[in-house]
């Protein structure tokens, strides 16, 4: 018989009851290994997870963003056009485009029912003429414009003539509207809102 097969006696089997076997030991620690495992794994996976939720919303961050600044843009250009429709000459031009005319004095109506003012009809002034522009005029047209533009007056940049210095001043027409008092109040500016 061999020794490997018969129990230890003495002081070694004491110690051999005393230390637990190899096979136990093993079994004892893969659920602990397998555990730890499983929670690093399950860690890492959230991780990733989350970095990823992290990183989309920094793109769609950006993209708000660049959205928010596109329509800062046109909205800017949109209010720089609404200014530039406001100015007083665009809109008496525009009135005019349309037909609309500048009224003339008003008169008022009291509570009592007398009106205070002489109520006038607003007519349209004569349009004013436009100037064309004429071509360039060729060094053997050149002669023949300087003798025939001799005995007229130069004319200003509006197109109108300028009357030379001993003529007399043209009556205005009956249409023309009558200039505006002097202690007539001044209308404020428009104000645009947000300013």
């Amino acid at each position: 018989m061999s020794r490997a097969g018969a129990p230890l006696k003495g002081r070694a089997g004491r110690l051999a009851r005393l230390m637990p076997s190899a096979s136990p030991s093993s079994a004892a620690r893969t659920p602990f290994v397998l555990l730890v495992v499983l929670l690093l794994g399950g860690g890492l996976i959230t991780l990733l997870l989350l970095n990823s939720a992290l990183n989309e919303g920094s793109f769609r961050l950006s993209e708000l963003k660049r959205d928010t600044t596109e329509l800062t843009d046109e909205q800017q250009a949109l209010q720089r056009d609404v200014d530039s429709y406001s100015q007083p000459g665009a809109l008496e031009r525009r009135a005019r485009e349309l037909g609309m005319v500048p009224g003339g004095s008003p008169a008022f109506l009291d509570p009592d029912g007398t009106v205070r003012g002489v109520p006038t009809k607003a007519t349209a002034p004569p349009p004013s003429p436009s100037p064309t522009p004429s071509p360039e005029p060729t060094p053997e047209d050149g002669a023949q414009a300087d003798e025939a533009g001799a005995g007229v007056p130069p004319a200003t940049p509006s197109g109108t003539a300028t009357p030379s210095p001993g003529a007399a001043a043209e009556p205005e027409s009956e249409d023309a509207p009558a200039p505006a008092p002097e202690n007539t109040p001044a209308t404020p500016p428009p104000t645009t809102p947000g300013r």
